[in-house]
């Protein structure tokens, strides 16, 4: 069993996922197991998984349609045998350098959940747009009025936690409304959560960003729903 599962997600992504993988065998983690879920790619990414990339990956799981963020998720969660489990998006938004603290963080019993916030590190307002700063702040913050957390970003892709607690949580958004989901449902088995700054590259729509404001309204939607369900 390795110590740490990292799950990533891919969809379209044939432009990053090789620095993706790149980045994230050359950082300091140690015994670690790679699993890329391929969701239904149609832009080459699969053709790549299956040639050049195999060799660096521990386990290649593709869907035979496109299901969604949360739908991969869950598939990588279940095929994932390390220790511990975070998530890495495949665009290179995020520093896989910043995951050691984290699983220190873990190894070391100061929080049973660790997420990487965006929006603690001092440099966000260039980084990110007021827009998007705003909408991420109202989404958190009422997602923190039912969880009764004290989180600064909800959303954040860098989310770490003990395997033994995912096979706790049982998850059914198919998109992006995993991320509020996976929150709600750790906070009401009274997990402790604890924030780290992290760095943050913030991709464009041009780029290739996926998620809309139809994902927004269903992270409302979400908060909403988990807050009134045991």
């Amino acid at each position: 069993m390795a110590l740490l599962s990292i799950i990533i997600p891919v969809f379209n992504e044939v432009k990053t996922l090789s620095s993706v993988i790149e980045a994230v065998r050359a950082c300091s983690l140690k015994d670690v197991q790679l699993v890329v879920v391929d969701d239904y790619s149609t832009d080459g990414t699969r053709q790549l998984l299956d040639g050049e990339l195999g060799d660096d990956i521990d386990l290649v799981v593709m869907h035979e349609k496109n299901r969604g963020k949360g739908a991969a998720l869950r598939t990588g969660i279940e095929a994932a045998t390390g220790k511990y489990v975070v998530f890495q998006d495949a665009d290179l938004e995020y520093d896989p350098n910043e995951l050691q603290l984290m699983l220190d963080l873990l190894e070391k019993g100061e929080a049973d959940v660790v997420y990487g916030s965006r929006f603690l590190n001092p440099e966000i307002k260039k980084i990110s747009p007021f827009w998007h700063r705003m909408v991420n702040r109202g989404l958190t913050e009422y997602s923190n009025f039912f969880t009764g957390l004290r989180l600064t970003d909800m959303e954040t892709c860098y989310k770490m936690f003990p395997k033994r607690v995912l096979d706790q949580i049982t998850l059914t958004e198919d998109r992006f409304g995993v991320e509020p989901e996976i929150t709600a449902k750790a906070a009401a088995l009274g997990l402790s959560f604890l924030e780290i700054p992290i760095s943050y590259d913030r991709r464009t729509f041009d780029d290739g960003k996926k998620i809309g404001a139809r994902d927004g309204f269903r992270a409302l939607y979400v908060i909403t729903k988990y807050a009134f369900v045991d």
